[in-house]
């Protein structure tokens, strides 16, 4: 018995439309053709990443994500950072070339801290 790794991501936050489209609109994302019911999917490789409605309440912690470090690929990453900084979107790490090339961190609307790297 093994576990072979991550097979699907998905952060719970308070409106799920708001966002669905921040990541859409911010990052590039497409939502996939089909998403379970409280869910949108995006069609990301090679895991899938979602929203979700919460299945707990997010208002009962000061801040949500504590513990766990959500890295994401991208191509372009300087270019995704003046974007998000030009669109006001909080930079909690500013870009610096680490282990896995350019990366940087932001915070989505509901103040989840997601790092980008190229």
């Amino acid at each position: 018995m093994t576990v072979i790794g991550p097979s699907f991501v998905a952060l719970q936050v308070r409106d799920l439309e708001a966002a669905a489209r921040f990541y859409e609109e911010h990052l590039g994302l497409t939502r996939a053709e089909v998403s379970p019911p409280h869910a949108v999917v995006f069609e990301t490789q090679p895991v899938p990443f979602a929203v979700r409605e919460p299945l707990s309440d997010l208002d009962a912690v000061d801040k949500l994500g504590w513990g766990v470090a959500l890295w994401m690929r991208a191509n372009d990453v300087e270019k995704l950072y003046e974007h998000l900084r030009a669109q006001g979107v909080p930079i909690v790490t500013e870009l610096f070339d680490g282990p896995f090339g350019r990366t940087f961190a932001f915070a989505d609307p509901d103040g989840y801290v997601v790092t980008l790297h190229g």
